[in-house]
């Protein structure tokens, strides 16, 4: 127990560190590497592993001198990749249907504001955050995602103005940190399923201009809902072709018995 603890309060200490550096210095980075290689792109990815050492150092050092494998990036990219497109789908039609199929995206937005996004929040929030406090602890699902969850949902509220959408973000953003948490373990911590469809999902919302924020209307959710069921479905019905029990039940959602790894 006592030994559980300090890897938990260490991992608390390694995300804030990675937080605080994001907050405060990610920018001064950033610029910093443009006017070395002049590629914004580059610029971008570095400057997130800049800010994240913190993380990386702990997960090497608590992982046998391993990264790849406990954040889940050794899984199939491409099993991964075509599940969360076909999910997706219904977005992307619905979504072309309802923003009059005129495509309203930009270089910095598609960077920025989708592949980064989907990459780096699914990376250091599933992955690390959520992932090592489940794979690693006794710690039951909801315990391990309910502060990440929180972190993660907080900040996105930058997006609403009044106090209505400020809750409809909050809600939908910390519903999305457990739906992306429920995919990385189901498919057998593959973070690249959790990227993936954390990629077409923001692709699709910001290709069509549904929405200035993650909360939009009630057409936009409808179908944001349709390809949460698909994917939920999916999963369940590739799981019982498998014959693999499924990882988040009554007995790991509280408290598990002993670690899963």
């Amino acid at each position: 127990m006592k030994n559980e603890i300090k890897y938990i309060l260490l991992l608390l200490l390694c995300f804030s560190l990675y937080f605080a550096a994001d907050k405060t210095v990610f920018s001064k980075i950033y610029h910093a590497v443009e006017n070395i290689i002049g590629v914004y792109p580059i610029s971008y990815f570095i400057a997130y592993l800049v800010v994240g050492l913190p993380v990386l150092l702990f997960v090497f050092l608590t992982n046998g001198r391993c990264v790849l494998k406990p954040l889940g990036l050794n899984g199939n990219f491409l099993r991964g990749t075509g599940f969360a497109f076909a999910c997706t789908l219904p977005m992307f039609i619905g979504y072309a249907i309802l923003g009059d199929f005129a495509i309203r995206l930009d270089g910095q937005t598609f960077w920025f504001g989708v592949v980064f996004a989907a990459f780096f929040e699914e990376f250091y929030y599933r992955g690390f955050f959520f992932g090592q406090l489940f794979r690693n602890t006794k710690l039951g699902f909801l315990p391990a995602l309910f502060l990440g969850a929180l972190v993660f949902a907080s900040l996105h509220l930058y997006q609403s103005n009044d106090p209505a959408t400020l809750f409809g973000v909050f809600i939908i953003t910390f519903m999305g940190a457990g739906f992306f948490a429920w995919l990385f373990v189901e498919w057998n911590y593959n973070l690249w399923v959790a990227v993936a469809m954390h990629f077409f999902m923001n692709l699709s919302w910001v290709s069509f201009s549904i929405s200035d924020n993650a909360f939009g209307d009630l057409p936009a959710n409808l179908i944001r809902g349709l390809t949460i069921v698909l994917a939920i479905l999916g999963t369940l019905i590739i799981k019982k072709k498998q014959k693999v029990p499924l990882a988040i039940n009554r007995k790991t959602l509280l408290r598990q018995n002993r670690r899963p790894e």
